[in-house]
């Protein structure tokens, strides 16, 4: 079978697509100067190897010889892959969102050889479907434009151009003052109060994405006295894993449900979400002590350590939701499946505990597992040894196809969240993981001069790590420091932060996406607006104020504070839309709790690290160069808070008094 240039690529998006009769260039300067010597517009189709609609448009159209006759006859095709360049997947979706579309993948554009967008849409069938023109109607009509009228595609592409180069430029400092933090987290949750589905939890409607920086605001909220938030997130928790976008046999989220009972999902499963919703439930669980947060925790990590871990220590990015060319096919069941892996009175306790399987709720007759809401959680024994056994029959079916890169930014989330888990459980086997992957990092995913990269596979590591993977390291090495004492991590932790300033920042205080090194795009995009994760404003902000809080480095806390200062305009006209920023202010008006544990109290490390304790820092075994440490040499725990320090403990009940008064400190 004939291959084109994708086959020299390491996406396995891509590599999909290497085999596809279109001419397909990768992202970069080749195609584009091919475009310009041969006149022709650009094509540029993005999506990411576990999106369902993307292989269905690829089955559709992008291996149907006719259709690619038509593609390279008249465009030069470029195939990206967003989660290697969501630099350039930025860019081309605000284009489309300012066309009026809602934006999704597969994101379609079409450029001019220079790059300017000019029309775009998402997903076009093969033949018309309701409003969807088809794809090859489309193309023929852009042709047509291009030959006779391009005069009014350069107009639309230089008014296109201007329109997202507006919508993702730095914002406008506005005449207001910023308000306090306490007052943004109180319209965040009167806001999510609004949105709330008090029945299912999360937010009302369909399709339902797991809001993992929204519920941890509330929680945030929570610790802070809010006495409306805790209800919200609990309710939510509950619903997400009781639902079938929760893997009730493996461990892991699906990406999003269809529909508003999260029971239906496209199974998909990114290593993102397992980050930020293992955090989430952990963070629940130091709170509430209620042990099926702290099951699903355990699951959704020992999922990915499992399925998703490459031999050399890193994570791989996703799992698709189809296998054998059906979605969900791997995770769904018919009852005579469950009765042939059970058998005997095991399978009525798999129909009494996993919903009604006499009633399929999928497509084929087939069941997703789930539990009624309101129903326990923790599995008792015999449903335990259920499970076990469902789950060792589920392996021997044909695997969702696997997306196995490694991105800088996933892993070093997940192993952010990991410090966090080994410290608040005492688990060494996730300690020695979230050490092992911050060696990956620094192992394999640099170039030569330096430089932080940002995807890996197979040996090569390839494309400019953006600022989202920069600012997760520093907030990896210095959860790492909290962790285990160990020094070196807070002076990488310090490296990496000044060279994203120096990449990434903008003069008045906001974050681009690209650093400054990186090739000349149509625009430069500014990522400000949480979504499903943290947007680079967000994170790199959260980190520099956490490094600066435990090395005493005011610089990375003025520039947290002009960060948040930056977003000044859009903190007011909607918080909850920067939900860890808002996170990130309330630490910074507030003043970082500074716990310090002196020589011989390292036993305390791990009490600290049991609590939820979104504002503080710990310092603790190896002395750095802190102030933190200044005067601080004998046996003794020491606890501050703006300026302010408290009576030194010497065990954990004095500990905990003297945290428990410097919560109140703000």
């Amino acid at each position: 079978m004939t291959s084109n240039r994708l086959a020299r690529e390491t996406s396995p998006y891509l590599l999909q697509h290497a085999t596809n009769p279109v001419n397909w260039f990768a992202w970069g300067d080749e195609a584009f100067a091919e475009a310009k010597l041969t006149d022709r517009p650009v094509f540029i189709s993005i999506g990411y190897s576990a999106c369902h609609w993307c292989h269905v448009m690829a089955h559709e159209s992008f291996e149907d010889v006719s259709t690619a006759a038509l593609l390279n006859e008249s465009f030069i095709a470029i195939k990206v892959d967003r989660e290697e360049r969501p630099d350039v997947d930025a860019i081309y979706m605000e284009a489309v969102h300012a066309l009026g579309e809602r934006g999704g993948w597969p994101l379609t554009a079409f450029t001019t050889p220079d790059g300017r967008p000019f029309f775009g849409g998402t997903y076009f069938p093969k033949t018309r479907s309701g409003q969807l023109p088809a794809f090859t109607d489309v193309l023929k009509a852009i042709s047509t434009a291009w030959t006779e009228r391009r005069d009014s595609i350069d107009e639309q592409a230089n008014e296109l151009t201007e329109a997202i180069a507006v919508r993702l430029a730095p914002p406008t400092p506005g005449d207001d003052d910023r308000p306090g933090a306490d007052l943004l987290i109180s319209r965040s949750v009167s806001r999510f109060a609004e949105m709330f589905d008090a029945e299912f939890g999360g937010v009302s409607g369909a399709p339902k994405f797991p809001q993992g920086p929204m519920l941890e605001l509330l929680l945030h909220a929570h610790y802070l006295g809010d006495t409306r938030a805790l209800p919200m997130v609990t309710k939510s928790l509950e619903a997400m894993a009781a639902g079938g976008i929760y893997d009730h046999l493996g461990g892991g989220f699906s990406r999003y449900s269809v529909d508003r009972y999260w029971l239906v999902p496209h199974f998909e499963k990114m290593l993102y979400d397992q980050a930020t919703l293992a955090r989430l439930y952990l963070h629940a669980w130091q709170i509430t002590q209620d042990p099926r947060w702290l099951q699903v925790t355990t699951e959704i990590i020992e999922y990915v350590l499992r399925d998703l871990r490459e031999s050399n220590g890193g994570l791989f990015s996703a799992e698709d939701a189809d296998s054998e060319g059906e979605e969900g096919l791997f995770y769904t069941w018919t009852k005579e499946e469950v009765a042939a892996a059970l058998g005997g009175g095991d399978t009525q306790i798999a129909f009494d505990w996993y919903g009604d399987l006499e009633r399929p709720n999928f497509e084929h007759g087939r069941s997703i597992l789930f539990r009624p809401i309101g129903e326990d959680l923790v599995r008792p024994s015999e449903v335990e040894r259920v499970r076990e056994r469902l789950f060792t029959t589920r392996a021997t079916r044909v695997r969702p196809g696997l997306d196995d890169k490694v991105i800088t930014e996933w892993n070093a989330m997940f192993a952010s969240m990991l410090c966090e888990a080994a410290g608040a459980t005492g688990n060494s086997k996730w300690r020695t993981c979230a050490i092992e992957i911050a060696q990956f990092i620094e192992r394999e995913l640099f170039r030569t001069d330096g430089r932080l990269l940002r995807s890996y596979k197979a040996g090569r590591a390839q494309h400019l790590a953006m600022a989202t993977d920069y600012a997760w390291v520093v907030d990896l090495f210095t959860r790492l420091n909290e962790l285990t004492g160990v020094a070196r991590y807070l002076e990488t932790a310090t490296k990496f932060a000044q060279e994203m300033i120096d990449l990434f920042g903008t003069n008045d205080g906001a974050w681009y996406l690209n650093g400054s090194d990186d090739e000349g795009l149509v625009v430069r995009p500014i990522d400000s607006y949480d979504g499903v994760t943290p947007a680079a404003g967000s994170i790199a902000t959260s980190a520099l104020a956490r490094l600066g809080a435990i090395t005493g480095n005011e610089q990375f806390i003025d520039r947290a504070k002009s960060g948040i200062d930056a977003t000044t305009v859009g903190l007011i006209a909607s918080p909850i839309a920067f939900a860890h920023l808002v996170g990130a202010a309330a630490s910074v008006d507030h003043g970082a709790m500074e716990i310090v544990l002196g020589p011989g109290l390292e036993g305390l490390a791990g009490p600290v690290l049991r609590r939820f304790l979104p504002e503080s820092v710990l310092a603790w075994g190896e002395r750095t160069t802190s102030p933190l440490w200044e005067g601080r040499d004998d046996a003794r725990a020491f606890v501050c808070r703006g300026g302010i320090c408290l009576q030194p403990a010497t065990d954990v009940h004095e500990l905990d008094q003297e945290i428990d008064r410097a919560i109140s400190l703000r």
